[in-house]
């Protein structure tokens, strides 16, 4: 697919996200707006909402049969939606992607960021996917990512070039990972009282983070030559905090497996959001307690991390809970895994794997509390 560009006078204004994408203050060129609008949607210059209103009343017609693998095409099927998106229903996906407005209309195709990154060659070009309008597209990026279609079978359903669910996936794991980024995932201590459930508040009340690792297999990649492998694949893990309530409150880099969990937790910066009085509990042995005693922070390891070790009268007694904890734990992770690219993610996607496990894991939160 070939890429196309309008330059501008202005372009010397333009900001630059933190990830690669750019974000324009301008409005983009008539070409560049044509183009954006491939579904229906070029002869006039409409807005993404404009776009959404008219492809739901696309949806309404005959000719939307079964062979269009269109988002609105099932709107009126939540198990569907929860299936492909993991979101609950058509309302949610739609009120998570016009919360996102206007800036889709105005990011840059992932291979304009990656060719144009002077000042002197910007264009405002919006993000172009063929025949589909941009909740399409995020529609398509989120089948990706949850379900782990190859680009083959998704270029097929969204009948598309495999190069545009390429481009249109890198798109839009920046872009998302720029945008829910910026959202503050860490609660305060009266946020996580608040919403602590009854298993948590009889049993540990003091539990600040649940820290855990989640494991992540990439094709073999140049850039992962120093991982441990297995069964043909490169195993990386990355620390995950988990809030009592369930919700995904740390997400560190990815790291080789050959790296120390000690390291991670220091590297993860978990240590410097702590307050004294926090207890930490870890779903495995982490020999952390030397670096949570110097803030102040208890160290709760559940029992059947260590089947064999000694507890105390304490512990002993909150013995009964601990499977409901560790199912509690498992459930928040497994909402995590549940994004099945992450289960072999492609050799082409080894540069980006901290922004597409991150995007991953805060979509995740979008699912509401596990316990109440």
């Amino acid at each position: 697919m070939k890429d196309t560009t309008a330059e501008s006078e202005d372009d010397t204004q333009e900001e630059r996200g933190p990830v690669g994408c750019r974000i324009s203050p301008h409005l983009y060129s008539d070409e560049a707006s044509d183009m954006l609008h491939d579904h229906n949607y070029g002869k006039t210059h409409l807005s993404a909402k404009e776009q959404l209103q008219d492809a739901q009343v696309e949806a309404r017609s005959p000719e939307l049969n079964s062979e269009h693998f269109f988002l609105q095409r099932f709107q009126f099927e939540p198990d569907v939606i929860l299936f492909y998106t993991g979101f609950k229903d058509y309302g949610a996906l739609k009120a998570f992607f016009l919360a996102l407005q206007p800036t889709p209309e105005t990011i840059w195709k992932w291979s304009h960021a990656v060719k144009l990154n002077t000042p002197e060659n910007a264009a405002h070009a919006g993000l172009q996917a063929q025949h589909l309008c941009l909740f399409d597209q995020l529609f398509l990026f989120l089948c990706s990512v949850r379900r782990g279609f190859l680009p083959f079978d998704v270029s097929k359903q969204f009948q598309v070039s495999e190069v545009t669910v390429q481009t249109t996936c890198m798109t839009w794991c920046h872009y998302l990972f720029f945008m829910l980024g910026t959202l503050p995932i860490w609660p305060s201590r009266r946020t996580v009282d608040e919403l602590m459930p009854l298993i948590f508040r009889g049993t540990f009340p003091k539990t600040r983070v649940v820290l855990d690792f989640v494991e992540i297999s990439v094709q073999m990649a140049p850039c992962t030559v120093n991982a441990s492998q297995h069964r043909g694949s490169t195993a990386l893990k990355s620390l995950v905090g988990i809030t009592p309530s369930g919700s995904i409150s740390v997400i560190s880099s990815v790291y080789s497996a050959s790296i120390s969990d000690k390291d991670i937790v220091m590297k993860s910066g978990v240590l410097n959001l702590l307050e004294p009085g926090d207890e930490v509990m870890a779903a495995k042995s982490l020999e952390i307690k030397d670096l949570l005693d110097v803030i102040g922070v208890d160290l709760a390891i559940l029992p059947f991390s260590k089947p064999n070790r000694q507890f105390s009268q304490d512990s002993a007694s909150r013995t009964p809970h601990v499977d409901l904890l560790k199912v509690h734990i498992d459930r928040a992770l497994g909402r995590i895994k549940e994004f099945h690219i992450l289960d072999d993610v492609p050799a082409a996607l080894c540069g980006s794997l901290n922004q597409l496990l991150t995007v991953c894991a805060l979509l995740a939160n979008f699912q509401g509390p596990l316990l109440s």
